[in-house]
C-alpha cells in the first residue's frame, strides 16, 4: 500500500510496506536453513543431541521446543504478512512513533555483536583448512597483526567483504542466497555424516561418550543435570526455544515479503520443526561417527574436516560450513540492524547503509573480539531482554489490537501510535521490569537460584507480556485511539 504524507523523520522506501512479494514457502523455509545451518549451530544441536541421552529423549525434548519455535515464529510472520511492515516499524504500534527505536536498537547492538562473532567462526572455517599446508601454518605461526595471526585477519576481512556483496542489491539479493545456500549445507552435511558412518562401520544413537568428557566438551551449550535427566531435557528444551530469540523479533522482516500466509505456514512447517530434528539429528550421528573413527568428541565440523585425509574433503566441508555461517549472519545479523539503524534515521539511513553500520561495527569490534571475552556476558545480558520485547510486541498485536493496526498511523509522529510524545509509557514499564527478571537479577547479581537464567528469556516474555497487559487495561488507549484501528 502507499502510505499518504508520511513524516519524513519516519520513513523511507525501504521502511515502508512491501510493495513486491515474491518469497514462496521455499524461501521461507530456507530463511531457516540459513539461520540454524552455522557452525554454533551445528555445534549447539549435537551438544544438546548428545545432552539428551537417548533417541526418545531427543524426539521430547527438540521435538517439542522445535514446535514452540513454530508456533511464536508463525505468530510473528502472520504479522509481518498481514502488515507488510519490518520489526521496527511493527513496534511502532506497541512501543509508540519514538519509542520503538528502544527494541530496535537493543536487537541492533545484540546484532552487531554475533555479526562480528559468526564472521570470525567462519573464517576460523577457512583458517583450519589452509593450515594443512606447512608454509601457510608458518605463516599462521609467525605473523600476527591486530592481536591475531594475519592469516586470522587476512581472511576474516575476506568473509566480511564476501557478506556485504551478498546484500548489495537488498532483500531479493538474500532471497536468492538463501534458496542456493541452505540445500547446498545440507548436501555436504549428508555427505559428511555418510562418509563417517561408513567409516565407523555403521551408525549409532548410543554415543559410549564417558559423561565426565561429555560434560566438559559441551559445557558452552548452558545445559544443567545429568545428561538424560528430566531437568537436563527441559534444560535442552529451553535452551533450543532461546537460541531463536533474536528471530522471533524480526521474522517479520522476511515474512513480509511472502506471498501469502499459507507461504509462511508451509516454509516455518518444513524449515522449523522438520528441519530442526532432522538437522540436530545430523549432527548428533556425526559427532557419534567422528567419536567411534577418532577417538575424540568433535563437536565443531571444522573440527571433523581437519581430520579428513582428502583435501578435497576438507575444502569442500570447510568452504560450505563457512557459506552457511554467511548465511545466519545475513538472516539474524545483517538484516535486523540494517533496518534497526534505518528506522532510528530514515532521512539518511537507507537499508543499505544500515547494514554497512552494522557491517563497520563489526570490523571494529575484531581486534579487540570481544565475543572471545568477559564482554560475552554483558551482551547476553543485553539480549535476554529480547523476551519482554516479544511479549509486549505480541500481547499488543493479538490480545490488545485483536491484530488490527492502523498501517498509515506507523509513519505519522502525530497520529494513533504517538502516545506519549511519541513514546507508550505502558511498553517502557513492562520492559524495564521484564528485563529486571530475564536479564538484570540472573546474568549481574546472584539473588536468583542459578538455574534461572537457563529459562531468563521464558520470564522475560511472560512477565513482560503479563505486566504490559495488565496497564493496558488500567490505562488504556482513548476511545478516539481505538476507534481510528483499520
Amino acid at each position: 500500500m502507499d502510505i499518504r504524507n508520511p513524516s519524513p523523520s519516519l520513513y523511507n522506501e525501504d521502511l515502508a510496506p512491501a510493495r513486491e512479494r515474491h518469497w514462496g514457502a521455499f524461501s521461507i523455509f530456507n530463511v531457516w536453513t540459513s539461520d540454524v545451518h552455522s557452525l554454533w549451530g551445528y555445534y549447539l544441536a549435537a551438544s544438546l543431541f548428545l545432552l539428551c541421552g537417548s533417541f526418545l529423549n531427543f524426539i521430547v525434548a527438540i521435538g517439542l521446543g522445535s514446535l514452540i519455535i513454530f508456533a511464536l515464529m508463525s505468530l510473528v510472520g502472520y504479522a509481518g504478512e498481514k502488515t507488510g511492515v519490518p520489526y521496527p516499524v511493527l513496534a511502532r504500534a506497541s512501543f509508540g512513533v519514538w519509542g520503538a527505536n528502544l527494541p530496535a536498537l537493543v536487537r541492533a547492538i545484540v546484532a552487531c555483536f554475533w555479526y562480528g562473532a559468526q564472521t570470525a567462526a567462519a573464517s576460523g572455517a577457512i583458517v583450519a583448512l589452509l593450515t594443512r599446508s606447512d608454509a601457510i601454518m608458518q605463516f599462521h605461526q609467525n605473523t600476527h597483526w591486530l592481536g591475531h595471526s594475519g592469516l586470522e585477519v587476512i581472511c576474516y576481512i575476506v568473509i566480511w567483504a564476501l557478506q556485504l556483496l551478498i546484500i548489495q542489491n537488498g532483500m531479493e539479493t538474500v532471497r536468492r542466497f538463501q534458496d542456493w545456500a541452505g540445500p547446498a549445507v545440507w548436501v555436504a552435511m549428508l555427505i559428511l555424516a555418510i562418509g563417517l558412518c561408513i567409516k565407523a562401520g555403521g551408525f549409532s544413537f548410543d554415543h559410549g561418550i564417558p559423561q565426565a568428557v561429555l560434560l566438559e566438551k559441551t559445557k558452552d551449550a548452558g545445559v544443567t543435570g545429568e545428561p538424560g535427566s528430566f531437568w537436563a531435557l527441559m534444560a535442552v528444551g529451553a535452551t533450543w526455544v532461546t537460541y531463536f530469540a533474536a528471530l522471533y523479533l524480526n521474522f517479520c522482516d522476511f515474512s513480509r515479503y511472502a506471498r501469502n500466509r499459507a507461504a509462511i505456514t508451509k516454509g516455518n512447517l518444513w524449515g522449523l520443526p522438520v528441519n530442526l530434528l532432522l538437522f540436530s539429528l545430523v549432527a548428533g550421528i556425526t559427532t557419534i561417527a567422528a567419536f567411534t573413527v577418532y577417538g575424540e568428541v568433535l563437536l565443531h565440523p571444522e573440527q571433523i574436516s581437519a581430520k579428513f585425509d582428502s583435501w578435497f574433503l576438507a575444502a569442500l566441508a570447510a568452504l560450505t560450513f563457512a557459506v552457511a555461517t554467511l548465511g545466519i549472519n545475513v538472516v539474524a545479523n545483517f538484516v535486523s540492524p540494517a533496518f534497526d539503524f534505518s528506522n532510528a534515521f530514515p532521512r539518511v539511513i537507507s537499508f543499505k547503509r544500515g547494514g554497512y553500520i552494522a557491517a563497520l561495527i563489526a570490523l571494529v569490534l575484531y581486534p579487540f573480539a570481544p565475543w572471545d571475552g568477559d564482554a560475552s556476558h554483558f551482551v547476553n545480558a543485553i539480549g535476554a531482554t529480547m523476551g519482554p520485547l516479544l511479549g509486549i510486541i505480541l500481547v499488543d498485536y493479538y490480545l490488545i489490537a485483536k491484530g488490527k493496526v492502523n498501517i498509515e498511523a506507523l509513519y505519522h509522529e502525530n497520529g494513533e501510535y504517538r502516545y506519549e510524545g511519541g513514546w507508550n509509557v505502558n511498553a517502557l514499564i513492562a520492559t524495564a521490569i521484564g528485563a529486571v527478571f530475564s536479564s538484570i537479577l540472573p546474568n549481574l547479581t546472584h539473588l536468583l537460584p542459578s538455574w534461572w537464567g537457563t529459562y531468563g528469556w521464558f520470564f522475560g516474555v511472560a512477565i513482560g507480556g503479563v505486566v504490559y497487559f495488565a496497564l493496558a487495561t488500567i490505562r488504556p488507549r482513548t476511545a478516539s485511539a481505538a476507534a481510528l484501528r483499520a
